[in-house]
């Protein structure tokens, strides 16, 4: 087994749902007072580590620790940093933390936030580790549920549009499957549908799902929506890009046909899924959930910061040096120096970086 030294936030469902439950719960108390917490990270520095674009991830980010009285150094653009000369992830990942008392970090390969934790000097908290996980965005969703639903229980939950390279509902399913009563509809085409490993998790604690290949059909029966981007930057050709982009798009029409009360989210940015014409409806939270982002990340560094040298599992499998991830994004293909390690799943092998399985031969 390989620990941490700190307090990473690497999945969500490395720390319990009660943890969870904290700091979605401390956020809604900074959403009602928030200045009451100006001066709890005085003198603290957060480092932000930004190897792709995004906007609202590290806006609010920066802004939450600006707000919490801290400072930030960082990049947003690799170009502009030392990986630009090809240093690797390792060394880039172990200079700055040693700046930082905590550092953030978007990278496009699956596992770079877990590569980056084994040898950081500061907790390290994964903002997007290409298309496998999201765990802040989570946080996010599952604060904009509590303040407009009133509950994380008991909940039928869609989830729409590219579910094979979306890393907030993959986040999303693995840690919202923990709760009472929570059942998801999957909407989508079978070439952009939720990955095998996903499905799994949830069959094995016994949350219930179900897949349709109709908006229109299925919107009726949710208390949430979950729309999401099909995002160019995933797929191998703009052909296939183009085949699907235009698959699903909640427009007002459609969203008519939803209940009263259900609410609509989207991570963003959004492209063309959603209609202009949506913005106005009442139903319609993906902009508020966007600030309930900024208040959920100050809950999390505070939560971090108060304790964050406690010693956790990183990598609990076995090493097996000959063998590949099957995963072409997966971290270990860029870090050749990273150790190849897997979980045993009776004849199939799970890399600890990125979830991926393969046969075990």
């Amino acid at each position: 087994m390989v620990n941490s030294r700190f307090t990473n936030l690497i999945d969500l469902n490395d720390m319990s749902s009660e943890w969870w439950l904290n700091v979605v719960k401390r956020a809604s108390d900074i959403c009602d007072d928030p200045a009451k917490y100006a001066k709890v990270c005085d003198g603290k520095i957060m480092a932000t580590l930004f190897y792709e674009p995004s906007t609202r991830t590290q806006m609010s980010f920066q802004t939450a620790m600006l707000r919490l009285g801290g400072t930030i150094i960082g990049f947003d653009n690799p170009a502009t940093s030392s990986v630009a000369k090809g240093e690797n992830l390792k060394d880039t990942t172990k200079i700055v933390s040693s700046y930082a008392d905590i550092m953030v970090m978007r990278h496009p390969s699956e596992g770079a936030a877990k590569a980056a934790a084994l040898t950081a000097d500061c907790p390290i908290i994964n903002a997007g580790d290409g298309s496998h996980l999201h765990p802040t965005q989570t946080l996010t969703d599952m604060l904009t549920l509590y303040r407009e639903k009133g509950r994380l229980e008991n909940l039928t939950i869609g989830l729409c549009g590219d579910l094979k390279n979306g890393r907030t509902v993959h986040s999303m399913c693995k840690a919202l499957s923990s709760f009472k009563g929570i059942k998801f509809v999957f909407i989508s085409t079978k070439e952009l549908g939720m990955p095998q490993y996903i499905k799994d998790i949830l069959m094995a604690k016994n949350c219930q799902f179900s897949e349709n290949p109709s908006l229109e059909d299925a919107i009726g029966e949710l208390d949430m929506l979950y729309m999401t981007r099909v995002q160019k930057e995933r797929f191998a050709s703009e052909e296939e890009y183009l085949a699907l982009k235009d698959a699903y798009i909640l427009d007002k029409k459609k969203l008519n046909k939803a209940k009263s009360d259900c609410i609509v989210l989207h991570p963003l940015p959004r492209v063309d899924e959603i209609t202009m014409d949506v913005d106005d409806d009442p139903r319609a939270m993906f902009f508020k959930q966007a600030k309930y982002g900024m208040y959920v990340r100050m809950a999390l560094i505070m939560t971090i910061l108060e304790n964050p040298n406690e010693s956790r599992p990183l990598l609990t499998g076995s090493t097996y040096p000959s063998v590949a991830c099957g995963n072409p994004n997966c971290i270990t293909h860029k870090e050749g120096y990273l150790p190849k390690y897997f979980r045993g799943l009776g004849d199939m092998l799970e890399c600890e970086y990125c979830d991926e399985r393969r046969l075990g031969n």
